[in-house]
C-alpha cells in the first residue's frame, strides 16, 4: 500500500513535497534521549536498545545500496532512502521495486543534489522533519550513502548508542584557527543553480556574533538535536545565510549546533573510515588502514561500493561481530588539539 503525504512548512522557504511511503510503519517503544555517561557494567547489556532511523542518499549503483540495506535493517527501526533525481530511471525503478518488500521502508521525494550546493542539507534537513513527522519512536538518526557499509552489527552500534545516550557525533573544527583556507566558502556569496554553482560571486560579512565550524558531512543525531534543526527560528537564520555558500555539508551543521546549546554535548567524531587509497603508495596506505580498521571504534565505512580488495573486505568481515574497542573521547580530543596533530 502506498500512501502520499504532502509536507508544508510555511514558516520558512523549505517545503517537503509530496513523499512516497512504502507500506506502513512497526509499532514501536520510545526510549529516553537524556544525556548519559555510563560505565560498563552488567545492567547496562539489558538496557532496551535505542532505535536508528537511517536516511541513505542514493544516486548510482543500486547493489551496493542493496548490500547496506540487508546489513542494516532490521524490523523495529526506520530506513528513509533519498533517491537523486539525476540517477537513472533503472537505478530509481530497481531501488523502489527492491524496497517495497520492507515494511518500515521509505521513499522521499526525489532533489537534485547539486555537489557544493545546499541542496544535500535541504535534503537532509527535509529528511529530519518527515522522520519526526513519520514516529516517535525513534532515538538517533545516521545519515549514510548508498555505498556505505556497517562495520559492526546493528547489535553492536545500536548498543554503543545505548551506552552513550544523548551524545551526538560529528567532526568540527574552528574554521578561521584550523582551516582559514576555507573562509572564502563562506564569505562570498555563491548560488546554486540546476546542475552547478554559479560562477558569479562577490564578497559579504559572516553571520554576527556565529563563530564559523567546518569538518565533515556525516553525522549521528539525537532525535531531539533533529527537532531542534528542523523545528527552532534560530536555525533558519543559519540556513538564510549558508543557503549561498560553498559546500555547507562540511560546515552548516558543525556551526548551527556549536554556536547553541548543543555544543557540549558533541563529540568531535563522525564514527565513519573513510577509504581513499593515494595514487602512489598504495601498499603502505592499504598496511596503515588496516591497522585502523583493527584499532578503532568506528561503526561506518564511507563510499565503499568499488571496493574489491580482498584484505580490507576480510578485515571487515572478521571485525562485524568484535565488540567496538573502548576510545577515551576526552584524551583523544586533548590529544587532537596538541600542537602537531593536525
Amino acid at each position: 500500500m502506498i500512501i502520499i503525504i504532502l509536507f508544508v512548512h510555511y514558516a520558512h522557504r523549505r517545503i517537503i513535497c509530496t513523499v512516497r511511503m512504502i507500506k506502513n510503519s512497526v509499532n514501536m517503544q520510545t526510549h529516553s534521549a537524556t544525556p548519559q555517561i555510563l560505565s560498563h557494567t552488567i545492567e547496562e547489556q539489558s538496557l532496551p536498545q535505542v532505535r536508528i532511523a537511517y536516511f541513505i542518499m542514493v544516486h548510482q549503483r543500486p547493489q551496493a545500496f542493496k548490500t547496506l540495506l540487508e546489513k542494516i535493517y532490521t524490523r523495529d527501526q526506520f530506513y528513509l532512502i533519498h533517491i537523486d533525481r539525476k540517477a537513472s530511471s533503472e537505478t530509481t525503478e530497481a531501488i523502489q521495486d527492491y524496497v517495497i518488500q520492507y515494511p518500515n521502508v521509505y521513499i522521499l521525494e526525489s532533489m537534485n543534489i547539486v555537489s557544493g550546493g545546499f541542496s544535500m542539507i535541504q535534503a537532509e534537513l527535509n529528511a529530519m522533519e518527515f522522520l519526526l513527522n513519520a514516529s516517535k519512536q525513534w532515538d538517533y538518526l545516521i545519515n549514510l550513502s548508498g555505498e556505505d557499509l556497517p562495520l559492526r552489527s546493528q547489535d553492536i552500534i545500536r548498543q554503543f548508542l545505548t551506552v552513550n545516550a544523548g551524545r551526538n557525533y560529528i567532526f568540527y573544527y574552528d574554521q578561521k584557527f584550523y582551516r582559514p583556507d576555507t573562509l572564502q566558502r563562506i564569505q562570498n556569496h555563491f548560488t546554486e543553480l540546476t546542475h552547478r554553482i554559479s560562477s558569479l560571486i562577490y564578497k559579504r560579512d559572516f553571520m554576527r556574533g556565529v563563530t564559523p565550524y567546518i569538518g565533515g558531512k556525516w553525522f549521528i543525531f539525537t532525535r531531539e538535536t533533529c527537532s531542534f534543526l528542523s523545528n527552532n527560528e534560530k536555525v533558519m537564520d543559519f540556513e538564510d545565510y549558508y543557503l549561498h555558500t560553498l559546500l555547507p555539508a562540511e560546515s552548516f551543521f558543525q556551526t548551527v549546533l556549536m554556536n547553541t546549546d548543543f555544543n557540549d554535548i558533541i563529540v568531535n567524531d563522525d564514527k565513519r573510515a573513510a577509504f581513499s587509497p593515494p595514487l602512489i603508495g598504495k601498499n603502505n596506505y592499504y598496511s596503515q588502514f588496516l591497522k585502523f580498521l583493527t584499532e578503532s571504534n568506528s561503526i561506518f565505512i564511507n563510499k565503499v561500493g568499488d571496493l574489491t580488495d580482498d584484505r580490507i573486505i576480510e578485515c571487515v568481515a572478521n571485525g562485524y561481530d568484535i565488540p567496538l574497542p573502548e576510545i577515551n573521547e576526552i584524551e583523544r580530543e586533548l590529544k587532537r588539539d596538541q600542537p602537531g596533530s593536525n
